[in-house]
């Protein structure tokens, strides 16, 4: 059993600020004119992947060393410098007094999310005939970013050039793998797997609007599962919009929710 106190939060907060940390990288590799980099202060990692991308951001701030206003003024001026907003990804383990220390510089919270996660175990046989899942080779990458995209956009039509964006980028990512979903040999689910020290970070999962609740999620999941048991995970998690439809469904699955995080924005 997996408590929910700060030493499961710093397991899940390096997991994902990882894989953001892998993206950028991804990003520089492929697009050096791009000028994605990160850096680690204070603990946290502060990742810059664009101005606009939703990976750009701190992750785990507070929770691996005391927050400081030396240190938060060198992580503002890492993503001022470059014309972005300063957005930090806060777990409710960082405490009253860093949450407060964001109050005094004219923060404000602008998101909530919920952290939820399992242990891996062996997944038991996978009956869904129609649905058939696996990992992309790399020439599919446009494939898997164009399905991405159609079933994000559904909810979020702000994101689609961003998604769209993502195919190549994500699978040049280190330690983790895209998974196209199947039906009747359609494609119409994506999901990503990272994996970071045991812990198997399940993202980016979305169905185009035509083939839900045809068991594509449900598959990818299974299949995510499987590899990650394989590969000596202990520890799966997943983020989700508090009440969503990508909650229940995870819940459905036995994940519960960690804790809820809020993100802060500075303000001018």
């Amino acid at each position: 059993m997996h408590f929910s106190d700060l030493a499961l939060s710093k397991r899940l907060e390096r997991a994902e600020g990882h894989a953001c940390v892998q993206y950028a990288k991804a990003r520089h590799r492929l697009f050096p004119d791009s000028g994605a980099e990160w850096m680690e202060c204070a603990g946290a990692y502060a990742v810059f992947d664009g101005i606009e991308s939703p990976v750009t951001q701190t992750f785990g701030l507070g929770i691996f060393e005391e927050l400081s206003p030396a240190a938060l003024g060198v992580i503002e001026g890492f993503f001022l410098d470059r014309g972005a907003p300063v957005l930090h990804e806060m777990s409710p383990f960082s405490g009253v007094a860093a949450l407060g220390m964001l109050c005094t510089r004219n923060y404000r919270p602008i998101e909530i999310s919920n952290v939820l996660c399992r242990s891996v175990e062996r997944p038991t046989a996978d009956e869904q005939s129609a649905v058939s899942v696996r990992v992309i080779a790399p020439e599919e990458a446009q494939l898997w970013s164009d399905i991405s995209a159609r079933g994000w956009s559904h909810e979020h039509p702000e994101l689609r050039d961003f998604l769209l964006d993502r195919g190549g980028i994500s699978a040049a990512r280190e330690e983790s793998l895209c998974f196209l979903a199947e039906y009747d040999g359609k494609p119409g689910a994506a999901g990503v797997l990272c994996i970071h020290d045991g812990v198997a970070l399940f993202g980016g999962s979305a169905t185009v609007p035509e083939l839900r609740r045809r068991g594509l999620q449900a598959a990818l999941l299974h299949k995510r599962m499987c590899y990650a048991f394989d590969r000596g995970c202990d520890l799966a998690m997943m983020v989700a919009e508090p009440g969503s439809d990508s909650q229940r469904n995870a819940e459905r699955k036995g994940f519960r929710i960690a804790y809820t995080r809020t993100k802060w924005r500075l303000c001018s």
